[in-house]
């Protein structure tokens, strides 16, 4: 086992900066280690949970653990309004990849995630800072996209989803 080389506190910045390049880069397995790096010396580093939410988020697809791991970091923001509107992004991004997988009942599962995500922008929303309209527009995309998805729809009692190809 390789022993971890610890960050100084001053590194700290650049190193942010770092994680969000490789998440700009489709790299969040190296965003989310970056972040672990720093919680190593600042555990409660709001901007790194923050960063390290989304790349999680950004692995939902291809990591199991990653909707677990995600949650934990939701957990530990200390803002309410964050708690919020975090929450609703990782329903939201959930809703997505129950999309794209397109399994029996995804689009069931879709509609209840996006469902979900839309009431935690609305608590979002109603604790706001001034100016910050984040959860507004996040609302408003949900929205948008069950308007023009009829597919997208609520299950109702004793509803089966037709086998992908019918």
């Amino acid at each position: 086992m390789f022993e971890l080389k610890h960050l100084t506190a001053a590194g700290i910045p650049a190193a942010l900066e770092k994680a969000e390049q490789y998440r700009l880069l489709n790299q969040p397995w190296a965003a989310e280690s970056i972040c672990w790096d720093i919680a190593a010396i600042d555990i409660n580093n709001q901007a790194a949970l923050r960063t390290k939410l989304l790349a999680q988020t950004d692995q939902f697809a291809t990591d199991a653990g990653a909707v677990r791991r995600s949650r934990e970091a939701l957990a530990r923001l200390t803002s309410p309004y964050e708690r919020a509107y975090y929450a609703g992004l990782i329903c939201e991004r959930l809703a997505k990849v129950a999309l794209e997988h397109r399994a029996p009942g995804s689009r069931f599962n879709a509609y209840h995630e996006f469902r979900e995500a839309m009431e935690w922008y609305e608590k979002a929303e109603a604790i706001r800072p001034s100016g910050d309209d984040d959860a507004i527009l996040r609302w408003n995309t949900c929205a948008r996209l069950l308007n023009e998805s009829p597919q997208i729809v609520p299950r109702e009692e004793g509803m089966a989803e037709p086998a992908i190809g019918e």
